[in-house]
């Protein structure tokens, strides 16, 4: 039988605290976001004029605004494949028993304390074009002079590539709990089969490992589109041009820098519907091909 708590009340106390959290700052700014999304609200929010579908109609028909959608799904391509690739790959390392290998397991994983805002002023100043020591390194050993600041698509790999590292520790924890949870006699049977390294790896290990690496893939996903504000913003402020604003970013120069609190409010919701489309897609799709026994 299930213990039972001595207080009728106590379990509803208990969980009062997290539902509030949730109900303030989740819920109750979604629904506002959602009305505000069919107003022109004045610069000041001191008046409000019913417009309908007018701001997604001027943001879907915004080639301004369609560029940020494509720049963030380029963005979110390039983050989930980079943590869900190395995060395999450092797990499989880390789960080696080597002498030190807690000092290096904690080294990796310690990228997922650091916030976006460090994380971006980190990667800045490692790639700062003029006195960055990675720019100094390609440039005295390859002879590659690397002025990212000034080209769009080697801008946007290196904000993602920071955004990945920011988030590589949390996939690095995951998939490692997931490994060290694969049963040992599995193992050493592909080793009696004669199966090597690599196809113990793909055969055996990763299909094991799927279930963490699916929701791996959809937080990885969310992250990407909803958590990466503080690096755009620290890294290149949605520059060159707009090769790094990302839809996040877009939010927030219309509703923040330029004052236009409807039309961002719209952004938000689009934001949120285009990320749910893509859970429903990958879980149509990707988890069929996900192993759970």
């Amino acid at each position: 039988m299930g213990r039972r708590f001595p207080a009728k009340f106590l379990p509803y106390i208990l969980l009062s605290p997290a539902v509030g959290l949730t109900i303030v700052f989740l819920i109750i700014p979604t629904i506002q976001s959602l009305y505000q999304s069919f107003f022109m609200v004045s610069p000041f929010g001191n008046k409000s004029i019913f417009v309908g579908l007018e701001n997604f109609t001027t943001l879907l028909t915004s080639g301004e605004y369609i560029h940020s959608i494509i720049i963030s799904i380029m963005f979110s391509l390039i983050v989930v494949t980079l943590d869900l690739s190395l995060g395999v790959v450092f797990a499989v390392i880390l789960n080696n028993r080597l002498k030190g290998m807690t000092f290096f397991r904690t080294t990796v994983i310690f990228t997922y304390a650091i916030s976006p805002v460090v994380a971006g002023t980190i990667w800045a100043l490692m790639f700062a074009p003029s006195t960055g020591p990675l720019v100094y390194l390609l440039k005295r050993f390859f002879g590659i002079s690397l002025n990212w600041m000034t080209s769009p698509h080697i801008a946007l790999f290196i904000v993602a590539a920071s955004a990945a590292w920011k988030q590589l520790g949390y996939n690095v924890i995951f998939s490692l709990a997931a490994l060290q949870n694969i049963p040992s006699t599995l193992l050493e049977a592909a080793d009696i089969d004669g199966a090597t390294s690599i196809i113990k790896f793909f055969k055996v290990i990763l299909p094991l490992i799927s279930p963490t690496l699916f929701f791996l893939l959809i937080m990885d996903m969310f992250y990407s589109f909803f958590q990466v504000f503080g690096v755009v913003d620290v890294m290149t402020q949605g520059g060159p041009g707009d090769a790094t604003t990302i839809m996040v970013y877009q939010l927030y120069k219309d509703g923040f820098v330029n004052l236009r609190t409807g039309l961002a409010s719209a952004e938000s919701v689009l934001l949120f519907i285009l990320v749910f489309i893509l859970v429903i897609f990958q879980f149509k799709f990707t988890e069929k091909r996900v192993f759970y026994s």
